[in-house]
């Protein structure tokens, strides 16, 4: 079994699809390693395991909205594709949706995915609730009245325990427009990069960082604010594009400035676009907002390595939260994407040099993508990351949940389950 991405064989040794979460709690109570797996859109191996892997979708799958609250209630395998078209029957929405829209809730959420506006959280910081199967087999629910429990485990990498359902934050549906500029020049992308990330409620610029233009500007403003004519010294696009040089527009999300309701405007895809698979890598490095200037300059350096590796790179941004290993914890932010060809040897051999380069800035790797493990020091990055390690030892001490990458991101391998 394969990641969507297809650079990765998993290492479980069995693949179960329980039909209820009390046959899941029996399950994880029963192994002696275990992972739960979503849409299988992580890059590397944080998901993996060498024993049981959980796949969700044939869990029973509830969307449950409670107006009263101005809450939804979801359950571990639902995708966001499906939970943003059920709020809108019922005039709902979420805060913010990252590019894709078929990744699954639970997965993105555990690895801090996020979509991009300087105001808007990333995807956990909807979440007021999470449901949980510790290795026990217990079941738990945890909300903000749990304290640092809950600030720990909403961005958890799974190692604390496989998520089986979360409440979300809603608000009433609201209308944007979109549209793209090009040939945007880096010189005045540096020089008015907050403006220019704040001129609209989510911005991503597409560049391969080579050259003296930023490709592409993709702007999504709310249609009820009158629209930000400043264009940067960029043109408008005179047609729908895609990201990608040379690709049809035909399966992004409407452009040209159309009204249109916020699931069809904050993902770049279209929801009725579920790609089967992605002949492609990903890596993410999420770093303080201020210091994107210097950062962006520093990356272009070593443009002439990294441009022919790319597909495309985008910049994007996101608000502060609270969640330890959130990479935008306690930081306004922006996340520098990088979209490389499946040429997993020669990005391995490049990466190192991409982050010493950004390494100064504080640059955290995003959990579900390719970096280093072991060229980051994670408790200078994560004030709270020495105690997410004793919250892990100590709901998992036998390492029900752990796996390759989470002993050398913890540290300290968990005594072996016997």
């Amino acid at each position: 079994m394969k990641n969507w991405a297809g650079n990765l064989n998993y290492a479980s040794t069995d693949v179960r699809r329980p039909e209820s979460v009390a046959e899941l709690a029996e399950l994880i109570a029963g192994a002696r390693r275990v992972k739960a797996l979503g849409s299988r859109h992580s890059f590397n191996r944080v998901g993996d395991t060498d024993g049981v892997h959980v796949l969700l979708d044939a869990l029973p799958q509830h969307i449950e909205l409670d107006r009263e609250r101005q809450t939804v209630r979801v359950t571990g395998g639902v995708s966001y594709g499906a939970l943003c078209r059920t709020l809108e029957q019922s005039g709902a929405a979420i805060h913010n949706l990252a590019s894709l829209p078929h990744i699954s809730v639970a997965g993105a959420v555990q690895t801090g995915t996020h979509g991009s506006g300087v105001n808007n959280p990333s995807l956990a910081g909807a979440v007021v609730g999470i449901d949980l199967i510790r290795p026990s087999g217990e079941q738990v629910s945890l909300s903000h009245g749990d304290g640092d429990e809950f600030l720990g485990s909403v961005v958890g990498l799974g190692a604390l325990g496989i998520v089986t359902g979360l409440e979300l934050a809603v608000r009433p549906s609201f209308r944007m427009r979109q549209r793209v500029l090009e040939n945007l020049p880096w010189e005045r992308a540096l020089a008015d990069f907050t403006p220019l990330v704040s001129s609209a409620y989510s911005v991503s610029l597409f560049t391969d960082y080579a050259g003296d233009a930023i490709s592409q500007v993709w702007l999504k403003a709310l249609d009820s604010e009158p629209p930000n004519r400043d264009r940067f010294g960029a043109a408008p696009a005179t047609r729908p594009r895609h990201p990608l040089p040379g690709m049809s527009g035909e399966n992004c999300t409407v452009q040209m400035d159309e009204p249109g309701p916020w699931l069809d405007r904050l993902p770049h895809f279209r929801h009725e676009f579920t790609p089967s698979k992605g002949e492609e890598l990903q890596s993410e490095f999420i770093l303080p907002l201020e210091h994107a200037p210097a950062a962006l300059e520093a990356v272009r350096s070593l443009a002439d390595k990294l441009a022919p590796l790319l597909f495309v790179s985008e910049i994007r941004t996101g608000a502060a939260d609270e969640f330890w290993l959130s990479p935008f914890y306690r930081q306004q932010s922006v996340a520098l994407h990088f979209t490389w060809k499946p040429l997993q040897q020669e990005v391995e051999a490049v990466l190192p040099r991409l982050e010493d380069l950004l390494r100064p800035f504080g640059a955290r790797p995003h959990w579900g993508k390719l970096f280093t493990p072991g060229g980051h020091d994670w408790e200078s990055l994560y004030p709270r990351f020495a105690d997410f390690r004793l919250l892990a030892a100590a709901h998992d001490p036998a390492g029900k949940f752990r796996n390759g990458l989470l002993d050398s991101l913890l540290g300290v391998p968990a005594v072996s389950a016997p």
